[in-house]
């Protein structure tokens, strides 16, 4: 692929320490992608605030992404910028606030994300308003959904194209919906829509099992895995650290310790951008050679780590990737 500014400006500047390990990353997902790999990517974070949809979006359009793990925040906050973005409000002297400003922002409804704070009525509201009805309705034809299933079907209903605040070509969420793209959203009850969901099952006016569960999602992910991880393999790109890159990295050691199955190849490219200190015992600081002993990646897996903020880091791979 021919590289525009962007990705020959990476590669002119970025010889060394953390932004030679940025081109090493870039160059390994491109020549994993271009040997027949497939790639998940997993979200942690506030990666949907941050509005890494810009780019992110179009990686899931040409094919770039296979599969994405991430948090329940990620999910719905791609949703919230996209139905209320000119009503966030960003903070540029986040790190200056005292705790009477802090207090001030919770009284007019913002819930603060670093320097940008969510408005709760235009963006939780609005989406619950409509992600209930189809909650509801799902539970009355005895159906159960995941997550994102759920989420899907808000989208691709079009009940909120009204209410489109930015360009939708810069949505994760309507670029995987339309694709039908396999997500796992690994401890979803903790999100602003998981609680929400909560909150109907305590009135009485829903059921926990309208909901599939975490463990659904494992296996889910186990029968999508054994399903794509033949010829060159399923890579991970791993943006942040917790449960979105924890939960699904275990597959494989589930597959081949629990389960048994020595036909299970381990997963073959692995990136984490992280801005965690360096730790063993720590999942979001462990370096990748330590995920060997856990049975998570070989001995000869491509191994990145990227230690800056990945903010920077993501869109700046993902550009490479488009050839921006």
């Amino acid at each position: 692929m021919k590289k525009g500014p962007v990705s020959e400006f990476i590669l002119h500047h970025y010889r060394h320490f953390n932004a030679a390990a940025l081109v090493d990353a870039a160059k390994g997902y491109e020549t994993h992608l271009l040997e027949g790999g497939k790639m998940l990517v997993s979200l942690a974070g506030a990666m949907s605030t941050a509005e890494l949809g810009v780019s992110l979006a179009e990686m899931i359009r040409q094919g770039k992404v296979d599969i994405i793990s991430c948090t329940g925040a990620n999910l719905e906050e791609d949703i919230m910028n996209l139905v209320a973005h000119t009503h966030y409000k960003r903070i540029p002297n986040w790190r200056d606030l005292t705790p009477q400003e802090e207090w001030e922002l919770l009284e007019k409804g913002l819930n603060r994300v670093t320097d940008t704070c969510i408005p709760e009525e235009e963006a939780f509201r609005k989406i619950q308003h409509n992600i209930v009805k189809i909650w509801k309705d799902a539970e009355s034809k005895g159906e159960r959904y995941f997550p994102h299933e759920y989420m899907y079907k808000l989208l691709n209903s079009g009940v909120m194209k009204g209410d489109y605040e930015i360009d939708p070509k810069n949505s994760w969420m309507i670029a995987a919906a339309e694709k039908n793209l396999p997500i796992v959203v690994p401890g979803w009850e903790d999100s602003t829509m998981g609680n929400i969901f909560s909150s109907y099952i305590i009135k009485n006016e829903l059921k926990a099992s309208t909901m599939k569960s975490g463990i659904e999602y494992m296996v889910y992910l186990s029968e999508w895995y054994r399903n794509n991880s033949a010829g060159k393999g399923v890579g991970f790109f791993q943006i942040g650290g917790g449960i979105a890159g924890d939960f699904p990295i275990c597959v494989v050691p589930m597959m081949y310790q629990d389960l048994e199955w020595h036909d299970v190849p381990f997963w073959s490219y692995f990136c984490q951008i992280s801005d965690s200190t360096t730790s063993y015992g720590s999942y979001s600081g462990a370096v990748p050679n330590e995920k060997i002993t856990w049975g998570k990646l070989d001995i000869n897996t491509p191994k990145f780590i990227v230690e800056s903020d990945a903010t920077i880091v993501a869109p700046l791979i993902f550009a490479y990737l488009l050839g921006w």
